[in-house]
């Protein structure tokens, strides 16, 4: 990294820290790879991972900062979904991981902060006796992840359950200061779409409307959801799932089609399509990430040449 653009971030951090006080995991050049699913990635610049009841406030003094020096800030969930670039990434990563717990009831459901794994949320839901939120036990990723995403499974997506989300929005280039509760508009989301991907804003929380349950029904479906995702080897090699999305206009799953064309196994470099599941790519051991683009690039490729289907990647590079 430049010594003079090193010493910029710094500053960034520091007066960031001075104005709002915060447990704080400072790291420079730090690799990318020890923090996404698919074991990849160059180093990022500046990699913060705040914590503790100054979050929030560290999180608009750390933007407004950033945005007046015209320094990129990348906002990391789980890294579950994302393709990091071998050469990293620019400016600063801003790691939710740190802003979790204060799970808590709310009338007909649950709040939760953004750096929430998906699985500890669902499991907390279960322990407070809401049933609405088993879809997502067992999925890597977190809270506002998942919200950014609309993540979708077994039926059902974030959207379906989501009653409001609160947000810091600096899309007209500052901050305004306090968290906005923005209520969900159905409208607004669809497939893997969410309207937060159309703006600047860091999630801050998400609360679910959700219904009543037994606990026991409940952590039994749970349970079944884990099992089916370890049975179709989702665990076995890193990965981030599913690597196309679906299209209905197809006919049938995008791992179906992938599959008729006899494309399970097909690698390049140390990334594999898996020879068990034809819309998963898995990192055998020493893949790049130009590896998993290359890979992803030729099986749309190969797709398209045989069906003329064009197939939308669900996964992210980043940089895009």
């Amino acid at each position: 990294m430049n010594q003079v653009f090193a010493a910029d971030l710094e500053h960034i951090v520091k007066d960031s820290l001075q104005n709002a006080p915060c447990d704080l995991d400072v790291r420079y050049d730090e690799p990318m790879s020890n923090h996404c699913t698919f074991k990849v990635g160059g180093p990022a610049d500046c990699f913060l991972r705040p914590s503790g009841k100054g979050f929030p406030a560290f999180a608009s003094a750390l933007l407004t900062r950033a945005l007046a020096d015209a320094v990129p800030v990348f906002v990391l969930g789980g890294g579950a979904n994302i393709v990091v670039a071998d050469s990293g990434i620019r400016g600063i990563v801003l790691d939710m991981g740190g802003w979790t717990g204060d799970a808590r009831p709310i009338e007909g459901g649950m709040c939760f902060r953004s750096g929430t794994s998906l699985d500890d949320a669902a499991e907390a839901a279960a322990l407070a006796g809401f049933s609405g939120l088993e879809f997502l036990a067992g999925m890597p990723g977190t809270i506002g992840g998942a919200v950014w995403m609309n993540a979708r499974c077994y039926g059902r997506e974030i959207s379906d359950v989501l009653c409001e989300t609160e947000v810091l929005d600096f899309s007209q280039g500052s901050l305004a200061g306090n968290p906005i509760t923005q209520p969900t508009n159905p409208a607004e989301f669809g497939y893997k779409r969410s309207p937060f991907q159309d703006r600047q804003v860091l999630i801050l929380s998400a609360s679910f409307q959700l219904s009543p349950g037994d606990p026991r029904i409940i952590d039994a479906e749970m349970e079944g959801y884990r099992r089916d995702r370890s049975d179709k080897g989702h665990f076995r090699y890193p990965s981030a799932g599913s690597v196309f999305k679906n299209n209905p206009a197809f006919g049938g799953p995008t791992g179906k089609i992938i599959d008729d064309l006899g494309l399970r196994g097909l690698r390049v470099g140390g990334a594999q399509l898996a020879p068990w599941h034809g819309n998963i790519i898995v990192n055998t051991g020493g893949a790049t990430a130009s590896d998993i683009r290359s890979l992803t690039n030729e099986l749309a490729a190969r797709v398209k040449s045989a069906t003329g289907f064009e197939l939308e990647p669900e996964i992210l590079f980043v940089p895009s």
